[in-house]
Order: structure tokens, then sequence, then C-alpha cells
């Protein structure tokens, strides 16, 4: 994993960003210190999960389904919960 500085990324962002669609990570320091970690987003089923534009209805990969709402959906895929 390639560090990198927030100064870096901010100047070379379009090359990194494709660099990450090719599979590549990069650890981000600010001042020296390590503050993120970019990298592809994994395939897991939440991943999948889409919210349809307008509708506040949740699109399921085939054979998932819910009687949750999307807000509690939602809110436990960020940990609010």
């Amino acid at each position: 994993m390639r560090t990198i500085s927030q100064r870096e990324l901010r100047n070379e962002s379009g090359e990194i960003m494709r660099q990450v669609q090719r599979g590549a990570q990069f650890r981000v320091t600010s001042r020296g210190t390590p503050i993120a970690v970019l990298a592809p987003i994994g395939r897991s089923v939440a991943d999948e999960l889409a919210l349809r534009e307008g509708t506040q209805r949740m699109v399921f990969p085939r054979g998932i389904s819910s009687t949750e709402s999307t807000e509690s959906i939602l809110a436990e895929l960020r940990g609010d919960r």
C-alpha cells in the first residue's frame, strides 16, 4: 500500500482515483499522520444495496428482501443503531 499526502491526493486526484479503480490502495497522511485509507469498494451485499432516486425504496440483489424501512436499513449499515 502506497502512502500519499493529503496534498498529493488533492493535486493528483484524477490519476489516484484511476489507480484505485484498477485495484490500488493508498494510505493518506496529513502532516505525516495517517488519516485514511483509500481503496476500491468491496462487493458485499451491503455494497449491492441501492436507493432508487426519488422513491425511497431499496433495490435488493436477487434473493434478498426486507420488511424494514429504508431509513432503518441505512441506519444499520452506517452503524447508527
